[in-house]
């Protein structure tokens, strides 16, 4: 049963929130977001490896002579799409929750460091042409890093859709109907719908149950004791 208690906050909720705790606020969201980030680029190198091991599969199987190609082409390219928009889920979903916590670097920072993450120091506009023309080869861009790569999952993820046509037999309607083919898609479709149905996180929050756990020792049995005015016979 989800527990339906989210609120918007004011300017001045958001910081009564945290008042007297700014520091410590400060300090967690900084971690958090280090943390993050960390986390961005593990979870991309994850699905790098499952996307190149795939890839590596499909075009093994393409150069190959097995009669089995095309079935083994459409399979690949059917886990390539589940874990090429796995991927996009993953990476816009990552870049949600680096954003919460930017935010709150933002907001948090003026009275603990000045708006250090706020200011951005650029070069000098002042340039003649030699060096703008190698500044705009070899100089830095305001360029998101997690946007691009955000857009390569996008790519990949539409590149495997393009096998999977590339793969499937030409279509005829004197052919019977391939089930193979068509479970294996359908599949494929309902993997990718639940990722954004049944991923999301909850934003109401959930009520939990609370349980304790009791230890004791069990009481020694009085019968099996000696009395203290037993005979010492």
């Amino acid at each position: 049963m989800t527990n339906t208690t989210t609120k918007t906050l004011s300017p001045e909720e958001y910081t009564q929130e945290f008042e007297g705790k700014e520091l410590e606020a400060f300090n967690q969201a900084v971690d958090i977001r280090k943390f993050e980030i960390e986390l961005y680029w593990k979870r991309a190198t994850y699905f790098w490896t499952f996307i190149g091991a795939t890839f590596a599969a499909f075009l093994a199987v393409q150069a190959s002579a097995s009669p089995s190609r095309t079935d083994l082409s459409v399979f690949l390219s059917c886990i390539g799409i589940v874990f090429s928009f796995g991927w996009v889920c993953v990476n816009k979903g990552s870049k949600y929750w680096q954003e919460n916590w930017e935010k709150h670097v933002d907001i948090l920072e003026d009275s603990i460091t000045g708006p250090l993450y706020k200011i951005e120091l650029k070069r000098n506009d002042e340039m003649n042409r030699r060096q703008r023309a190698s500044n705009f080869i070899t100089g830095p861009a305001e360029v998101s890093v997690s946007k691009v790569n955000i857009l390569i999952s996008i790519y990949v993820f539409l590149l495997w859709i393009f096998f999977l046509i590339y793969s499937l037999p030409e279509f005829s309607k004197s052919a019977g109907i391939n089930w193979y083919y068509v479970v294996s898609i359908i599949l494929s479709v309902i993997v990718c719908i639940s990722f954004i149905w049944q991923g999301k996180s909850y934003k109401d929050g959930l009520y939990h149950i609370a349980k304790k756990r009791q230890s004791r020792v069990k009481p020694a049995n009085n019968s099996m004791q000696p009395t203290a005015n037993a005979s010492a016979d």
